[in-house]
């Protein structure tokens, strides 16, 4: 039997995986992110914790596939990081090191790209090659498969959907330092941010008054019959939809995948952002499936693993 590491650095903790090379989970688990001293730690600290789960299941380097790494940050091709924004990381040369740690090939890509990875061979896009995957937590997060492979483009932020510019007259500033971007509005804080601004409007009653607000309890009240809830959720409807529609338009996926906190909210929320895709989709588009993501936590060392192999 042939085996694959497939490892998921967050801001807090990496998670880790052994697959077979046909897929199979046959062990997950996490250790902390050291992420103090620039973050000097965290590729011994993986490389460690991969040799001792070797070890432990008696695993020889020759049965070794590799290990494929998700990145929170943009990565070039080689492997290689500019920047990351909460890893400490500066410029780092991420394959060679872990290669010269643990002696095994290693590959690395973007988190968001790697999670629509998991889900395109492992998740709800299981079966298909084109595939675009949105991620709605704290920010708008995406990955563009294409031809089964993930699209990093020549600096690697290729796939990152949160920052397409979706209105041109906004003027408060995105976390990027932009106006306008995707996740001003699609996010779980930018459900809550169109919250506020709706309730603020009129006095028109709903159970959103008075309570403290986020993107579930939009939710959980367009699930009670909220008027003013559903015009917020068709307000990011709106945006989400639109802008999937001009992402359609380049990447032609056959599968649209929606994942993070905020597709906790199920169904419902398909119905929204679906119906304002088809408003503004391109004919030859029209046939694109939504679908929830499938593999929540997990997609992360799933599409890491999927690229090396």
């Amino acid at each position: 039997m042939e085996y694959c590491f497939g490892v998921d650095i967050g801001g807090t903790t990496v998670k880790i995986g052994l697959f077979s090379t046909d897929g199979t989970l046959l062990d997950k688990w996490e250790i902390p992110t050291r992420t103090e001293n620039q973050g000097e730690r965290i590729l011994p600290d993986v490389a460690q914790a991969l040799q001792n789960k070797m070890t432990e299941r008696k695993i020889g380097s020759y049965e070794m596939r590799g290990i494929g790494i998700g990145i929170p940050a943009p990565v070039m091709e080689n492997g290689i990081v500019q920047k990351t924004a909460n890893l400490g990381w500066g410029y780092k040369e991420v394959c060679r090191e872990m290669e010269e740690l643990t002696g095994l090939k290693a590959a690395a890509g973007n988190d968001a790209n790697v999670a629509a990875l998991g889900e395109m061979w492992l998740g709800a896009g299981k079966g298909q090659k084109n595939v675009v995957m949105v991620t709605l937590g704290t920010g708008v997060g995406g990955g563009i498969i294409i031809d089964g492979r993930p699209l990093s483009g020549a600096h690697g932020a290729g796939g990152e959907i949160g920052h397409l510019c979706m209105n041109y007259e906004e003027t408060e500033k995105c976390g990027c330092g932009k106006t306008g971007c995707l996740e001003q509005y699609a996010s779980a804080t930018g459900i809550t941010r169109l919250a506020g601004k709706r309730l603020e409007k009129d006095e028109k009653p709903s159970l959103l008054r008075g309570k403290e607000l986020s993107a579930k309890a939009v939710f959980d009240a367009l699930k009670e019959g909220d008027q003013v809830a559903e015009e917020i959720i068709e307000e990011f409807g709106s945006y989400l939809g639109h802008a999937l529609a001009n992402i359609a338009v380049i990447a032609d996926p056959a599968v649209i995948v929606i994942g993070g906190g905020v597709s906790k909210a199920g169904e419902i929320l398909i119905k929204y952002v679906e119906k304002y895709f088809h408003e503004k989709a391109f004919f030859a588009n029209q046939e694109t499936e939504f679908v929830l993501a499938k593999l929540g936590n997990d997609a992360g060392i799933c599409g890491a693993a999927k690229l090396i192999l």
